[in-house]
């Protein structure tokens, strides 16, 4: 108990401090390479962080078990939306909603969001993602990608290089928090068995958070530092990423079996329910952002019950 206690302050120390790094090397490594910071947002940060859905993904498929692989995928999508920008949004609204007047960085991303997810939802009606599935999503994955690289000229969002340091601070930043949140998850496990907790609900709640958490604190500390486009870009990058490249690969190792549809529906509702934060003033962004979270908690309630 007192070595669990101790991974879960380390894992937390190491998760907050990594992220403040991996944030200010992706602003700079933006303002290097006259970027958008939406760019190395949806790029670079959304890929580091979403390692973790990639490791315990694959990992579940070659065990024999896609159920994990695509629980895995669509609760870290649903909790994204549902409850990373949702909190984003509570925290600094007027990012949120500034975001959408007058610059570009957020719209095409939200877009080729939407645009991902329903390519995902259209080949999961088959009930099973096999080899035809993996190529069309790795495809359109690249297509994405090459298009948000091209189209990624500087926003003017307030970021500043610092030289080579940029690529020390994005590598050491991601190490920090893929170790951080692996002992952060690993001490929460441990105390929540000791505690007695049911293992149905540590696998539903901590392990489907878990593979958040590099989302979860990389956007929250670039929405403080104001730095909008990569938080938000972190976001929308790592749900594109999970759909298309991380079920993309599992789909040609493994048929990949879509257990229930009726969660890729919630998955949509909640992608969909998350572009209304930008579209009305800050107090409404403020205000969605709290039906947001409610729905998210409401939903987590409706699965263990």
């Amino acid at each position: 108990m007192i070595i669990a206690v101790f991974m879960f302050i380390a894992g937390l120390l190491l998760l907050v401090k990594g992220a403040d790094y991996f944030v200010d090397g992706g602003g700079g490594l933006a303002a290097r390479y006259g970027v958008s910071a939406s760019t190395i947002g949806v790029t670079v940060i959304a890929f580091g962080t979403s390692l973790p859905e990639f490791g315990v993904s694959i990992n579940a498929l070659l065990s024999g078990d896609s159920g994990i692989a695509t629980g895995n995928i669509l609760g870290s999508n649903i909790a994204n939306i549902a409850l990373v920008l949702a909190l984003c949004a509570l925290i600094k609204p007027s990012i949120i909603y500034e975001s959408m007047k007058g610059k570009r960085w957020i719209g095409n991303e939200a877009y080729l969001m939407i645009a991902a997810t329903l390519v995902f939802a259209l080949f999961a009606l088959s009930g099973t993602l096999g080899t035809i599935s993996g190529i069309v999503f790795l495809s359109v994955f690249l297509v994405i990608l090459t298009y948000i690289w091209k189209s990624g000229a500087s926003d003017g969002e307030n970021v500043e290089s610092h030289g080579k340091k940029d690529y020390i601070f994005i590598i050491g930043g991601l190490l920090g928090v893929v170790i951080g949140s692996q002992l952060l998850l690993n001490g929460s496990l441990t105390i929540a068995e000791y505690l007695g907790i049911p293992s149905f609900i540590i696998g539903m709640s901590m392990v489907a958070v878990g593979t958040s958490l590099p989302e979860l604190v990389t956007s929250l500390m670039a929405i403080i530092k104001g730095q909008g486009g990569i938080s938000i870009g972190n976001l929308f990058g790592s749900n594109i990423f999970n759909l298309l490249f991380v079920l993309g690969i599992g789909a040609l190792l493994k048929p990949v079996a879509i257990p229930d549809f009726s969660d890729v529906i919630i998955m949509c509702i909640f992608t969909f329910a998350g572009i209304i934060l930008f579209v009305k003033n800050r107090a409404f962004t403020r205000i969605w952002a709290v039906v947001l979270l409610a729905g998210y908690f409401a939903y987590m309630g409706l699965l263990f019950a």
